[in-house]
């Protein structure tokens, strides 16, 4: 009797396990981007949760000065509330990003609330400016398996960071650009906000980072740039 459960177990192992774990969690679920080394003299610029009615169009000054692109995670509830503001990030040809509808806690919702709170957005953004994103980063990048499998499915690559600046917390500019400066990679993907509740210290640090950057030899483009081609 144990000779032929040990004979089902190896004939089980042979001919089924290999096949229970061939597909790797990427072409099951998508990938996360977070950096893409193949881009070394490039970097991205994020920014979540605008547009906001006076920082959006402070930070998109900044970067018209210094004659570089970003991308901007937009909340669907704030490109309703601030449209002229969402055009503004496209007229200055950035990249839109989907941030969610309403900044909920996606991971506490039901795969129909996930897809609506995407759907609602990435319609929104439409209909106010004629651009479908292709780029999600979730609320607080809070992510797992089942997400990204229902952000793939919808169709859209999904982004996070590997340089968070806490502007959020609203890091002192000069305290911003040592964290930037300290861990600076080509390829990387930097986290920023253009709306912070109680105020901002994104803008300021931005004209420190960028020159900074300009004269160590990166090149600043868009998230969908960054990870183009063949990627990390």
């Amino acid at each position: 009797m144990m000779k032929r459960i040990f004979s089902f177990l190896l004939i089980f192992s042979v001919f089924f396990i290999p096949f229970r774990f061939s597909a790797s969690a990427e072409e099951l679920y998508g990938k996360v981007y977070c950096r893409n080394t193949k881009q070394a003299g490039k970097i991205a610029l994020t920014f979540d949760d605008g547009p906001h009615p006076r920082y959006t169009q402070e930070i998109l000054k900044i970067l018209e000065e210094y004659h570089v692109t970003a991308t901007f995670f937009i909340i669907g509830v704030n490109a309703v509330n601030y449209p002229s503001d969402l055009q503004k990030i496209v007229d200055c040809g950035c990249e839109l990003g989907n941030h969610t509808d309403t900044h909920c806690r996606i991971r506490n919702l039901t795969e129909e609330e996930v897809r609506l709170e995407i759907k609602q957005c990435e319609d929104t953004v439409y209909q106010l400016c004629g651009v479908r994103p292709c780029v999600f980063r979730p609320p607080e990048g809070l992510m797992n398996e089942y997400l990204k499998a229902i952000a793939k499915d919808m169709g859209y690559n999904v982004v996070l960071w590997s340089i968070d600046t806490k502007d959020w917390a609203l890091t002192p500019p000069k305290e911003i650009l040592k964290i930037v400066k300290s861990q600076i990679r080509g390829g990387d993907i930097v986290l920023m906000h253009d709306y912070v509740s109680g105020g901002n210290t994104t803008c300021n640090a931005l004209r420190l980072i960028i020159p900074e950057l300009l004269r160590c030899g990166y090149e600043f483009v868009t998230v969908s740039e960054l990870i183009q081609g063949d990627h990390e």
